[in-house]
């Protein structure tokens, strides 16, 4: 059985120096070559399938290429075909690939372009397939990534790999919408309780009166209305990890409770003279300076410290614009990953980086979800932003110039890929994309 990840190729050319060259020069480590003739051979071979890419001459002595490449097409709807022609035939390798053919050759034709077009096909077919995957499994839970490519991120996420798969309480700070709660799915998908609940509670939306019942349970009788015994959160969470965003709008009396179960892992229900033991990782978020709201008494000072334990610091994207064309890019691609892919116009991608982004991140998805509901031809203009954005590039229009999103992006793909020395699978993992996306990218690099 053939390697699956092997590019198999069928050449159909009726020339015997065609075919022969294609399998003495062609075929290569992780690329299998066949030939065929003829239409009616290629025909037969076609209909067993396994075929990723197929090069098919127009002038066949038993049939016609573009007849031919409309068969192949239905009976395997991913193949990649290359046209062989002459450069008389140009007009009907056209007219292929309006059909639906990838690219075209003239011959004679240099191997080193042919090389090019079947590995450019090839990934096409890959990333077709893989694109599909994806959406057959949209209803499974995405893994969240680190999106970003800054030295600000490149250290949290060697910080995320260090604390990960310990039990080490991690406290997560930052202005709203830099994107503390992905760092948290992050943290609690790499630990060893990855299996087990995610439990989030924003202390901002506890209710005041009930909030040490929501924390720890009650029992049946333990207060007016108490019918039944009812778990908290932290029974919720036993052997996994919980997680309190804003824990700096916990109440002084209820973080002294915290500090309790912190140091012992037992808590008491409202109402229950007997003590529980739970397993629980604790995380902690806040957009405030807790150190300084100990300084004003209003957060407990050992809890501070315990919480403390190890502390990871996102800074704002407008310390980090170097991050905002691979953030600008995948929401491009997976807010509506069922629509065409959307770009962005030059003028509209200097407006992103020249704004501060006060909403940060969060701001960052909103704006550009606006700007593909108002895109026409999938192109998002200044037109489709908010006038304080679309703005801002005028207000810095006597600034030095500012350079796209597709070259700044450009510019910090390669910087990674020299720092891994160019090691794919290292550098898809620190920009947090894909390796066949990386690919991609690689390849337009190239191209342009």
């Amino acid at each position: 059985m053939a390697n699956p990840e092997t590019n198999r190729v069928l050449v159909v050319d009726d020339e015997p120096f065609i075919r022969k060259l294609a399998e003495r020069e062609l075929a290569r480590p992780g690329r299998e070559v066949t030939t065929a003739p003829t239409a009616a051979q290629a025909t037969r071979m076609v209909k067993r399938g396994g075929f990723d890419v197929i090069l098919l001459d127009v002038r066949l002595p038993d049939g016609n290429g573009n007849r031919l490449l409309e068969h192949f097409r239905e009976t395997l709807p991913d193949v990649e075909v290359i046209m062989i022609t002459g450069y008389s035939e140009v007009a009907s390798a056209v007219e292929a690939m309006k059909a639906g053919a990838y690219d075209y050759v003239t011959k004679p034709f240099s191997l080193d372009r042919i090389n090019l077009l079947i590995d450019r096909a090839y990934q096409r077919r890959v990333m077709q397939r893989e694109l599909r995957r994806l959406r057959m499994n949209k209803g499974g839970k995405p893994r969240q990534q680190i999106i970003g490519t800054s030295a600000a991120l490149r250290q949290i996420g060697f910080l995320i790999d260090k604390v990960a798969p310990t039990d080490a309480p991690v406290l997560i700070t930052g202005e709203s919408g830099v994107g503390k709660n992905v760092v948290v799915n992050v943290l609690h998908g790499r630990s060893s309780r990855a299996d087990m609940p995610l439990i989030v509670k924003n202390c901002g939306a506890f209710n005041k009166e009930l909030l040490r019942s929501e924390l720890f349970g009650y029992c049946k009788g333990a207060f007016t209305g108490a019918d039944t015994s009812q778990e908290g959160v932290l029974a919720q969470a036993d052997k996994g990890t919980l997680f309190f965003d804003e824990v700096g709008e916990l109440p002084l009396e209820v973080q002294a409770s915290l500090l309790r179960v912190f140091e012992s892992q037992r808590y008491r229900r409202v109402g229950d003279r007997e003590e529980r033991g739970v397993d629980v990782r604790f995380l902690f978020a806040t957009n405030r300076d807790l150190a300084r709201e100990v300084e004003a008494g209003r957060f407990h000072e050992a809890l501070y410290h315990r919480l403390n334990v190890f502390s990871i610091d996102i800074p704002p994207l407008r310390e980090r614009k170097e991050d905002i064309p691979l953030l600008v890019a995948h929401f491009l691609e997976n807010l509506y990953p069922d629509r065409p892919p959307y770009r962005l116009s030059k003028r509209a991608g200097q407006s992103m980086i020249a704004y501060d982004w006060p909403g940060n991140v969060r701001e960052l998805r909103n704006v550009i979800e606006r700007g593909i509901i108002l895109a026409e031809n999938d192109l998002i203009t200044t037109k489709c932003l908010p006038s304080d954005i679309a703005r801002s590039l005028e207000e810095c229009e006597n600034c030095a110039p500012l350079p796209t999103l597709e070259q700044q992006e450009k510019r910090y793909i390669l910087r990674v890929m020299e720092h891994v020395n160019q090691n794919r699978t290292q550098a898809a993992r620190i920009l947090g994309i894909g390796r066949k996306t990386l690919y991609r990218k690689l390849l337009a690099f190239e191209e342009g």
